[in-house]
């Protein structure tokens, strides 16, 4: 292989290039600088003889670029393949790189990690919370080693990423303690739009999980009053505890304003709003020791919290 013009940089440098879609972003990634990253591709260019972008019109793979852009993935696929199973015999602290989307990462999942580092003192966790497209294009990257979403996983990976259901997440719908309705244990449907409601962004696919089923239970969401959107959990707690009006939350994500009697929950009249949750992995990537025992775990730990279905037999309110 004397005076092989490819090495694991060049493979490195076009997948970044072809994911990042321009030269100057994919050096700022890199940590290098713009001209660096040309003078390498011009310099393979002439020791391949071909050229593998065009740059007439944006930048794109020309047909022999598009060919080594396939084998750029499947080498460095298989480098951080390689690199990961050898960590299994490396003397040093694991780490569990575990994703979640937005809801699952802020409320759920670090209440399992806890448990889980509780049994493991000695492994590092990196969580990280993204949309639920994110963290399914990170698991199949490799740059996850496992996730828990509530999202849809999108089209294009649904084939190549292993998704299970595992969960389901029900919705309570909070008002402030001191609505006329705070002491009902169940609303008519009826009251519904009576209420002034406060919701995540029409792009949200809690918020698409919930229309859905209020929909096909009879409620016309088109009638209900929505005087506010917000883009975060946090926020809309905070407005509806502030009497700007009630909203559909995830149980988990309350459990502590209902603790403290802050909010209050309830059902609606023959209603039940629940999303899946779902864990995602890939199915052909080495899977270490840590993640095997994660996932060997994660039954156990998710047994141990404590049990959301507790606050909807007590109608939200008698928490001890």
């Amino acid at each position: 292989m004397k005076n092989f013009p490819l090495n694991l940089e060049h493979f490195i440098l076009i997948k970044t290039i072809v994911n990042l879609k321009s030269f100057k972003k994919s050096a700022k990634h890199l940590g290098v600088s713009q001209a660096s990253v040309t003078t390498k591709i011009k310099k393979l260019e002439d020791s391949l003889q071909v050229q593998i972008f065009n740059r007439n019109r944006g930048l794109s793979l020309t047909t022999a670029g598009y060919i080594l852009f396939r084998y750029s993935e499947k080498i460095t696929f298989l480098c951080e393949e390689a690199y990961k199973t050898l960590q299994d015999f490396q003397i040093h602290n694991d780490i569990l790189s575990v994703g979640a989307s937005q809801t699952v990462g802020t409320y759920l999942m670090p209440q399992i990690l806890s448990l889980f580092k509780k049994n493991y003192p000695n492994i590092n966790i990196q969580l990280q919370i993204h949309s639920t497209r994110r963290i399914a294009w990170y698991v199949a990257n490799g740059q996850l080693d496992f996730a828990m979403v509530g999202g849809n996983i999108p089209k294009d990976l649904r084939t190549t990423l292993e998704v299970i259901p595992y969960a389901e997440d029900e919705l309570a719908l909070i008002l402030p303690t001191y609505h006329p309705l705070s002491g009902h244990k169940e609303i008519k449907k009826e009251e519904l739009y009576r209420l002034n409601f406060i919701t995540l962004n029409t792009n949200s696919t809690i918020q698409n999980a919930i229309n859905k089923t209020l929909n096909s239970s009879g409620i016309d969401t088109k009638r209900l009053i929505i005087t506010m959107e917000l883009n975060t959990i946090e926020g809309i707690k905070n407005a509806v505890e502030s009497g700007l009006g009630t909203a559909f939350i995830s149980v988990s994500a309350i459990k502590r304003e209902l603790k403290l009697k802050t909010l209050h929950g309830t059902r609606v009249e023959g209603i039940m709003i629940k999303r899946q949750l779902s864990i995602i992995v890939h199915p052909n990537r080495y899977k270490r020791k840590i993640h095997k025992t994660f996932e060997m775990e994660l039954p156990h730990l998710f047994g141990a919290l404590p049990l959301e279905k507790n606050y909807l037999i007590n109608n939200y309110t008698d928490i001890k």
